[in-house]
């Protein structure tokens, strides 16, 4: 039977994640027992996981897709804190806490993920320390991403200059051929401003000028950099 966008649900054991996502990491046992609890949903681009404010009924772990997390200020604006990738845990902070959801989860495309409702995540946790452990890692790397987002939005650099960084950051595992970067960025130029803590204008401005001047190109999801030591030069600046 086919599954929706494509996406068919998998056995944790065999994730092709393996190594480097959450609970893919953990030790056999571990993930024999997440196995048991986890429920699989696909869910369509610019659907709502769950809403800043929200008690926490569970986690959710992203297995394909992209996720962004954000929140708004009190004027209406919106913040994007950090975009997801396949291996994160969504929620985590909230469940362990027992506090609300302290942001808007929302798939920026077509999305599996793995729920796991709140009691039987601390049962879990309480049962298999190693998961316990990574629950932690997972949370304090978190923090330490806000605090950089914070200093990054506070910092003196130019616009361009933190821009250009975020471009670099965002072509990380990219294909090079003859020195140029290509890499997939599903992002609009509002998405980038409110993940930057800047305006739309500013990025679209800083977007075309690195585009006349042959550095950068983001195209229909693709970015592709002409230039990387031309950033590399805005970001030292």
């Amino acid at each position: 039977m086919n599954s929706p966008y494509g996406l068919s649900p998998a056995e944790c054991l065999n994730c092709h994640l393996r190594p480097e996502s959450f609970f893919c990491a953990l030790s056999q046992e571990s993930a024999e027992a997440f196995n048991q609890i986890k429920h699989a949903t696909v869910l369509p681009e610019d659907s709502v996981i769950f809403m800043e404010g929200q008690p926490p009924h569970g986690v959710f772990m992203l297995c394909e897709g992209m996720v962004k997390l954000s929140t708004s200020s009190r004027d209406g604006k919106t913040l994007i804190l950090r975009i997801a990738k396949p291996g994160e845990v969504l929620g985590l902070d909230a469940v362990v806490a027992d506090k609300p959801y302290q942001l808007i989860a929302e798939t920026m495309r077509p999305c599996l993920l793995n729920f796991v409702n709140r009691d039987d995540f601390l049962r879990f946790l309480k049962e298999h320390a190693d998961a316990c452990l990574r629950a932690a890692q997972d949370i304090a790397g978190y923090c330490h991403d806000a605090y950089a987002a914070v200093r990054s939005i506070g910092s003196s650099k130019s616009a361009s200059g933190r821009i250009a960084k975020f471009l670099l950051a965002s072509a990380v595992g990219g294909r090079v051929t003859n020195g140029v970067v290509c890499a997939s960025l599903a992002m609009t130029h509002e998405d980038i401003g409110q993940l930057m803590g800047t305006s739309r204008e500013t990025i679209t401005r800083a977007m075309t000028e690195f585009k006349k001047k042959h550095i950068v190109e983001l195209r229909r999801s693709i970015l592709t950099i002409y230039d990387k030591a031309a950033l590399e030069r805005l970001v030292a600046a």
